[in-house]
């Protein structure tokens, strides 16, 4: 299990590496912040973070070269204290170009800031759609058009969209940044058009070239596209926070946190508690421990629908409710004195009726849920299908 976690470890190593060392080295000799260090440089230092669908795009578009972090890497952290989500293109891939998982990716960030009411950051440095599979991006409403719908629906939300155009913003990759409500742009880096020089030229015979056509002094000085322009992206991100320092107070979910406990055991202990053979059972009481605060356990119906683990708990210091699949096989109850052994890890029908009640209690209490899954599936057979376990 250990090596597992090395493996692990090493492959996310090789994620923050986007496009590779090569591709960061160019980067580099342009001035320009890799999409890690501008993330890195806003998120406040003594907070912790999470990174969203870290392995979108793995193994996806080999024959096109690769997608690593499919293009854009989405962070959900604090900026001056405010949570927000964080969605920065990764230049060293395709120049940031969007390939269709990126797309699916950037939706998801957008979804999440909807669903929570939380700010969204766009660090913008893309060259646009990757023009070679712009027929599988384009084509319905849960594609690339859905973005500027949510920018949009964010809009007339209360929700605030801040973007740092820090790269080539070109075709469709324009309108994210300016339907958001600040739009910054970098000095000499940042540019905003629906065709470059080259289309421009070949369109209507204009020559120009693309500062001028897009350029920072274009868009904050003559059109009004863009808010502000800066020397350098330091001073870009630090306009950030100046905005994010000051964002008004937004109605909170109502969640419970009171001083952390550490659990009573240790988190390296679950690579002994989670077999490598996933046929093994183990136990999901032992598992909890790793993670659930001392003392802080209120398991709900323990002696009901063994299968699947409900309870009340605190996590970090934070009060959440837990729904857990128990990979043990139980003993369950049943009419006159019967005891029937239950399978690890599939859901029976008393099983499915104690989580259901559970969740309905923490939404009505407003208690966030934390689902451990480990399932392969419901019950099958006619005595399944009949209800005859109850």
């Amino acid at each position: 299990m250990n090596a597992l976690l090395v493996e692990l470890e090493q492959k996310r190593a090789q994620l923050r590496l986007g496009g590779g060392e090569d591709k960061i080295k160019k980067l580099k000799a342009k001035g320009k912040l890799t999409a890690w260090e501008r993330i890195e440089y806003l998120l406040d230092s003594n907070k912790k973070y999470i990174e969203l669908a870290q392995f979108a795009g793995d193994n996806m578009y080999n024959e096109e070269g690769g997608c690593p972090n499919a293009g854009v890497v989405c962070v959900l952290g604090y900026v001056k204290d405010e949570l927000c989500v964080i969605v920065s293109n990764d230049a060293t891939v395709k120049a940031g170009a969007w390939f269709p998982i990126s797309c699916k990716k950037n939706l998801r960030a957008q979804e999440v800031a909807m669903e929570n009411k939380i700010p969204i950051i766009y660090l913008v440095d893309s060259a646009g759609v990757f023009l070679p599979m712009q027929d599988q991006i384009f084509p319905d409403k849960e594609h690339f058009g859905r973005i500027f719908r949510n920018n949009a629906k964010m809009s007339a939300m209360g929700i605030p969209q801040i973007a740092a155009i820090m790269g080539s913003c070109v075709a469709g990759g324009a309108y994210l940044p300016i339907m958001s409500d600040y739009a910054f742009i970098v000095e000499g880096m940042g540019s905003v058009f629906l065709a470059g020089p080259y289309l421009v030229k070949s369109a209507i015979g204009e020559t120009v070239d693309a500062e001028t056509l897009g350029g920072a002094s274009t868009h904050s000085d003559i059109s009004g596209v863009t808010d502000n322009k800066f020397p350098d992206e330091a001073s870009c991100l630090d306009a950030i926070k100046g905005v994010m320092d000051k964002l008004g107070a937004h109605p909170k979910a109502g969640f419970n946190r009171k001083e952390a406990k550490t659990p009573v055991r240790k988190t390296e202990e679950i690579a002994q508690i989670l077999p490598l053979d996933r046929t093994k059972p183990y136990s999901m009481h032992k598992l909890l421990e790793t993670l659930v605060d001392e003392g802080s356990f209120e398991e709900y119906k323990k002696d009901y629908g063994k299968t699947i683990v409900c309870g009340l708990a605190r996590i970090d210091g934070w009060a959440v409710g837990i729904v857990a699949n128990q990979r043990e096989i139980v003993k369950a109850k049943k009419p006159a004195g019967a005891i029937e052994m239950q399978m690890g890890g599939v859901i029976y029908s008393d099983s499915a009726d104690k989580a259901a009640r559970f969740i309905m209690n923490c939404n009505q209490q407003l208690i966030p849920l934390v689902f451990l899954q480990d399932v392969t599936g419901f019950m099958v057979g006619s005595r399944s299908e009949t209800g005859r376990y109850n």
